[in-house]
């Protein structure tokens, strides 16, 4: 019983020692987001409504058009979307390295991919 166990392990001990912490980090991202029912960034469709899950990497207050527009980069290790709540200024939990969910419909804005005013919720990493 252990025995036909014991390749899997072995291989997958040998990735973890061979592959890079981007790659391992980016597995684990989608894992992550599977688990929480997400779908695959690079597998969303425009104009769809999404529901995405990964981590922030970057979050900026950046002025559209004159009113304030906090803006955050979600990557859940297979492409990432930007995050724009128009209006804000700053969100109690958007932060760069918090994990989250996010749902609403996927646009195209100045080349990426782009969800305005999304629904989220904050998650602990591993939960």
């Amino acid at each position: 019983m252990g025995v036909t166990n014991e390749p899997g392990r072995l291989k997958r001990a040998l990735r973890r020692l061979t592959a890079d912490e981007e790659e391992l980090d980016s597995s684990e991202l989608r894992s992550e987001a599977a688990a929480a029912g997400a779908t695959a960034v690079d597998r969303c469709s425009v104009g769809a409504p999404v529901c995405v899950a990964g981590t922030l990497r970057a979050v900026v207050l950046r002025p559209l058009a004159g009113v304030p527009t906090l803006e955050a980069e979600l990557y859940d290790g297979t492409g990432t979307v930007t995050l724009v709540w128009l209006g804000r200024r700053r969100i109690r939990g958007i932060d760069p390295g918090r994990s989250l969910v996010a749902r609403g419909r996927l646009t195209r804005r100045e080349g990426k991919v782009t969800l305005f005013n999304p629904e989220y919720e904050l998650r602990v990493l591993g939960g």
